[in-house]
């Protein structure tokens, strides 16, 4: 049970690494109807990945891996967190003007974007992406137990 936990927690955070590329992908083209309603589609999967890594990694943590009080001694860990925090901060962002999009797109409207809105767009994505490889090098430090202060 716990390899499949973990490979359920695994798969959603490849999906968000996914979800932020193939929207940076269509950012970087003219935006069309089919693509900004592709780039709410995604956001939406990329949320819901989102609360699906909180709820398995939560699950993880207290039932099935080393326990709460390991992980709460754990400077990799801790730092996964914080990271966490901060993409899920800097993603309200992107996720308001997806959503925002909603109204024209409904009248069957291209939603204007800007260069500027475009750029600060792929900017945040692309700084969410980094910030996601390094939640994967805590990871892998957590696995080895370095950093642990126990």
């Amino acid at each position: 049970m716990n390899a499949f936990v973990a490979f359920l927690h695994h798969i959603a955070f490849v999906a968000i690494m996914l979800i932020l590329s193939a929207e940076m992908l269509i950012l970087k083209q003219p935006l069309t109807l089919t693509s900004a309603r592709k780039i709410q589609i995604y956001d939406a999967i990329y949320g819901t990945s989102a609360i699906l890594i909180l709820i398995i990694g939560s699950l993880r943590v207290m039932y099935f891996e080393k326990g709460a009080d390991y992980y709460m001694h754990s400077a990799p860990f801790i730092a996964k967190m914080i990271l966490f925090i901060i993409v899920g901060l800097i993603s309200i962002h992107p996720t308001v003007t997806f959503i925002k999009w909603g109204k024209s797109l409904k009248q069957g409207i291209v939603p204007t974007l800007t260069e500027a809105q475009n750029r600060k767009l792929r900017m945040i994505i692309h700084v969410e992406l980094t910030l996601l490889a390094l939640i994967i090098l805590c990871a892998a430090l957590m696995a080895k137990g370095i950093g642990y202060f126990g």
